[in-house]
């Protein structure tokens, strides 16, 4: 970590999701650090990618009274990265308790404190929907697209309004599109710059906004303590958008496969069938094969603004797209995965 950290050595800090892809990336950074971090995890979690590191584990649901009355005491920082996954089986009630109760009750909880610093609420891009115009700012109109977005957005403002209210000290953080080494989510993306053809759907140019997780934790870090970042909102995000074939080109090129082909084909017929499968598939709690998100995945230009970052808390990224994409491919690889 290139990171001039101002968080001091042996300071309290409590991690939600910490069992998660980003929060094992944090908790490891947090330890190294020389920070006593304490970690809320739910008791389905797998804890044995963290196994070692000195962390006193909190075992509950996030949105549980006891389990943040338990995890709240002598608490200096907060990093709030705790989100519902998003799964057919998965209720509304389920994401608004992980996104919004959550969220309340760590506030109210740790309001008051006499050495609380800060709470870094991990929201997503996502709050702002379709982006008409790109690049997004910060102060782009929200428009989310689906109940995780929607609860999102909803944690964020009531805690933006909280704090305005109180002054309890926060500072918010929009991830855009996260990835990295042992990022499953966008392991797909990396099979298909594999094969030969690689479809483009609709007439838009597929922009989308990445951000490795090694520069994301740093950003929530610095977001912890930087006196700049106190009550504000950032997009976290490299400072330029990719196309998607720009990705499957560079993830093709490092793998050494076939030169990949672009087909580009028309969107709706996937749409229409997206809808069909989600009519059918989410009232018995089944995983759609094909869903709007999906869909919108590939026709979409989600671009951002990532100025604000960069100018008002002078941040420096580690990754830049390229050897972030040939760093993954290569880790996929190495664990057998493509």
């Amino acid at each position: 970590m290139s990171l001039d950290v101002q968080i001091p050595v042996g300071a309290t800090v409590l991690v939600t999701g910490g069992s998660g892809f980003t929060g094992q990336a944090l908790v490891k950074k947090l330890c190294a650090l020389g920070l006593k971090v304490r970690a809320i995890a739910r008791a389905s979690s797998n804890l044995e990618p963290l196994k070692g590191l000195p962390v006193e584990w909190i075992r509950g649901d996030v949105f549980d009274p006891q389990v943040v009355a338990a995890a709240v005491p002598g608490v200096q920082y907060v990093f709030h990265v705790a989100a519902a996954y998003r799964d057919a089986s998965v209720t509304e009630k389920a994401y608004h308790d992980v996104h919004v109760v959550s969220t309340q009750l760590l506030a109210k909880a740790l309001h008051g404190s006499p050495s609380f610093q800060r709470f870094v609420r991990v929201s997503t891009v996502g709050v702002h929907g379709h982006i008409d115009q790109p690049p997004a700012n910060e102060d782009y109109r929200f428009s989310p697209g689906d109940t995780y977005q929607r609860t999102k957005a909803e944690a964020e403002l009531w805690l933006r309004e909280y704090a305005r209210k109180t002054g309890f000290p926060i500072a918010v953080v929009r991830p855009a599109a996260i990835y990295g080494p042992g990022d499953m989510r966008l392991l797909k993306l990396f099979k298909l710059a594999r094969k030969r053809f690689f479809p483009l759907f609709g007439k838009g140019k597929g922009l989308y906004h990445l951000i490795h997780v090694e520069d994301l934790t740093d950003i929530f870090i610095t977001a912890a303590f930087h006196p700049d970042a106190l009550g504000d909102v950032f997009i976290a995000g490299n400072p330029e958008p990719s196309s998607l074939e720009q990705i499957a080109v560079t993830v093709s090129s490092e793998l050494g496969g076939p030169r990949v082909r672009f087909v580009r084909l028309p969107a709706w017929p996937l749409f229409v069938a997206a809808v069909v499968c989600e009519a059918i598939c989410k009232p018995i709690g089944v995983s759609p094969p094909l869903y709007r998100r999906r869909v919108a995945f590939f026709t979409k230009d989600r671009a951002f603004d990532t100025t604000k970052l960069r100018s008002k808390l002078s941040y420096r990224y580690t990754y830049d797209v390229e050897k972030g994409l040939r760093t993954t491919a290569r880790a996929y690889r190495e664990a057998g995965l493509l």
